[in-house]
Formats: structure tokens, C-alpha cells, sequence
């Protein structure tokens, strides 16, 4: 006997989708219909729920083909804009890191650095058509004897250019404050002195992983709308943790899942991915990433109305503890309380401050539920779910 009430397949909800019927809600909107309507009634009616988020997620890049010379090279080294490439995999293949440095940019030799240009950067000039300097070098072969190419090219140029993250859409973040008595500057951005501020970096409701705490209709193969086009799950990300304390709602109370995701970067758009330059941290590039849940049953719609004021994470401190691998909270901390603007620790008044875009998180969310809407999208049923 079925526990649920409702019950709905991804064949169902792909067909109500390619006759334009399906019911589909953003992920802030599913939370007030739920407390109307009831879980079931909201489950009976809704078919997806859209969520979205933006932010920096540096374990990210693209695998990219800058193609053949002639004579035929392999490539060793190879530069885009002086930025260095992982040339050890074949041919003319490479892969690009988001956190890549430039070649020649000073780093943290005068603390603290700007780090203007890296990977993350030229991964947005190559969707956004701009031109991108190429030189490759290598040792020479029988097969492949050139030593050396050069040349400037844009994306279209390119014969394939693929983004694949390894990791991304952290389920949940740490809140980072600085106890120091000194500036300190961190991949969650610059934390003043003193508790000066607070930062964070999650879109709270709206956010994928939330939506889904257990992953129960995300895995591999999930259609997803990647760096403005679609793309898709491949695996659990890198740092992917399961066992985690939860709350009664399910969401994990600390950094928890993660998702590896790729899509072809001809498709991309530079408004999705966009090159972040950290105050004496390094480069990054932030994605934006937006999963379509399907409502198959009561119990997943319950998931997706789950609203900031029940979301929590942990207050952790970035200036002391966290370089020395000490894992200690200074309190635990809504979303609804972070975006507020201002949160108490310790009982002293510290402002927060976000990384991630709510505005974009929201706009990904809308796109996508216009797209399910006209027959544009439509839910990939995963192969191997991560629950």
C-alpha cells in the first residue's frame, strides 16, 4: 500500500508539461500556497516547483578544445590570456579552472591582492564573444611534431567547450565572521575586524539543495538551467556529505551536498557566469544554477515550501578557528535572520552581508518556470538518485 495520496511519475508531469498544463511555481511562491491550500491539496495541484541560486562556486571550469595546428601539435602547456590551462589530457584538450591565476599576477607578494584576471574571467569573455589570446607549447612527437601554436579566437572559433564543475550548489554554507583584531580576507570575502560583519552565501529558500534536502528527485542525469542554458548532473560534488546533522524539516544544519554538473558553454550566456576577482583571496567565477523540482508525491511538495525562518546554518569563525582547521560554532543563525540585515552574536549587533544575489537567484527561478511553462523545459528523470 502507498503511504502518499498523491502520487505523480516524471512521464505524467513531462506530458502535462509538453501540452502547456503543468502547474509550475517558484520555490518562494510554493510557501504561501502550502500554507493555504494544505501539503496535499498543493501537492494535488502543483506539478513543478522552480528554485535558483547565484553565487561565487569555484570549484568550477571548462574543458575546452582549442583545436589542430598544422603540423599537428600535443599541447603541454597552454595559456588563455596568460592564464594557464591543465594541459595532461590529449591532442589539444585542456582544462581551465575558474580559480586559475594569471601567469604573471603578483598573488599576495603585496598582501592584500586584487587578482583582476584568472579563469573565472576567461570563461565570461569566451561566452560574452570576446577575443581570447591562445599560445600552447609542447615537447614534439613523431605524431605531433609542432612545438609551439598561436593564435586569438572567441567561443565559436573553438571546436568544443565544455563547463564541468566539479563542484557546486553547496547545500547549506557556513555564516563567516573574523573574531581577530585584525582584516582578514577570505574566499567568503573581506571580514573586518572584531566581528565588524558577517558574511554568507546562499539564496536560503530559493536555493536547490533546500528544496530537496535529501536529494530524493536529484541525481544523475537531472536536467538543470546551468550558466544560462541547460545542463545537467553528472555525480555528487566533490566534499558531498550525506550524514550530516539535519533539522525536523530535514535541511542540513551545516555544509552538506553537493552536485557536479555540466553544459555546453556555446550555449552560455555571460550574464550566468561571471568572473569574480577576491580581495586577497584569489579568482572565482559565480554560476548561476537553477533545478526544477517535480511535485511527485506530498512529501516532496512539504520539501519545497520550507521557508528562510526554518533554514539555519552555523556561525563560524574565519579569522582564527577555520585556518587551523578548529570546527567550533559561535551560534546557529536563520536565513530569515541573515537577510535581515543584522544578527546578534554574543550579544553584540554584527551586519551581515551576502555573497550570493537574491535578485538573480529569483530571476533563474522565473526563467526557469517560464520555460517549463511553454514546452521549452522539461524534467530529466535521474538514472541514480544520491539519497
Amino acid at each position: 500500500m502507498n503511504e502518499y495520496q498523491v502520487n505523480k511519475t516524471y512521464q505524467e508531469i513531462n506530458d502535462k508539461i509538453a501540452r502547456g498544463e503543468a502547474v509550475v511555481v517558484t520555490a518562494e511562491e510554493i510557501i504561501d500556497i502550502a500554507e493555504k491550500q494544505g501539503v496535499v491539496e498543493a501537492a494535488r495541484k502543483v506539478d513543478v516547483v522552480t528554485t535558483g541560486t547565484f553565487a561565487p562556486m569555484c570549484s568550477s571550469g571548462a574543458f575546452i578544445n582549442i583545436g589542430q595546428s598544422s603540423p599537428l601539435v600535443r599541447t603541454t602547456k597552454t595559456w588563455f590570456n596568460n592564464v594557464p590551462a591543465y594541459s595532461g589530457v590529449a591532442a589539444v584538450d585542456c582544462y581551465l579552472g575558474a580559480t586559475q591565476t594569471c601567469e604573471d599576477d603578483p598573488l599576495n607578494k603585496y598582501h592584500p591582492g586584487e587578482f583582476n584576471y584568472g579563469g573565472g574571467h576567461v570563461i565570461q569573455d569566451l561566452v560574452a564573444g570576446k577575443e581570447v589570446h591562445v599560445r600552447a607549447e609542447s615537447y614534439g612527437t613523431d605524431c605531433y611534431p609542432n612545438l609551439k601554436i598561436e593564435k586569438t579566437v572567441t567561443l565559436k572559433d573553438l571546436p568544443n567547450a565544455q563547463l564541468c564543475n566539479p563542484r557546486n550548489c553547496y547545500q547549506n554554507y557556513n555564516c563567516a565572521i573574523n573574531r581577530a583584531d585584525r582584516v582578514k580576507y577570505t574566499y567568503m570575502g573581506t571580514l573586518k575586524a572584531n566581528m565588524g560583519n558577517a558574511n554568507y552565501s546562499t539564496s536560503g529558500e530559493l536555493s536547490p539543495l533546500f528544496n530537496d534536502p535529501y536529494l530524493k528527485t536529484i541525481g544523475l542525469g537531472t536536467r538543470i538551467f546551468l550558466g544560462g542554458a541547460q545542463g545537467y548532473v553528472t555525480w555528487t560534488g566533490t566534499q558531498h556529505k550525506k550524514e550530516v546533522e539535519r533539522g525536523l524539516n530535514g535541511v542540513p544544519l551545516t555544509p552538506a551536498g553537493t552536485l557536479a554538473v555540466t553544459g555546453d558553454l556555446k550555449e552560455m550566456s555571460p550574464d550566468w557566469l561571471v568572473g569574480q576577482s577576491i580581495r586577497g583571496y584569489g579568482v572565482s567565477l559565480s554560476v548561476g544554477v537553477g533545478i526544477p523540482i517535480p511535485i511527485l508525491n506530498e512529501e516532496i511538495l512539504k520539501y519545497t515550501s520550507v521557508s528562510d525562518k526554518d533554514i539555519y546554518t552555523q556561525i563560524v569563525d574565519y579569522g582564527h578557528d577555520y585556518p587551523k582547521a578548529i570546527s567550533k560554532s559561535y551560534g546557529q543563525v536563520s536565513y530569515a535572520e541573515l537577510k535581515s540585515g543584522t544578527i546578534m552574536i554574543k550579544g553584540k549587533n554584527v551586519p551581515t552581508v551576502p555573497l550570493s544575489s537574491m535578485v538573480k537567484a529569483r530571476k533563474i527561478a522565473d526563467i526557469l518556470k517560464t520555460q517549463i511553462q511553454r514546452s521549452r523545459f522539461f524534467i530529466g528523470q535521474p538514472q541514480h538518485l544520491f539519497c
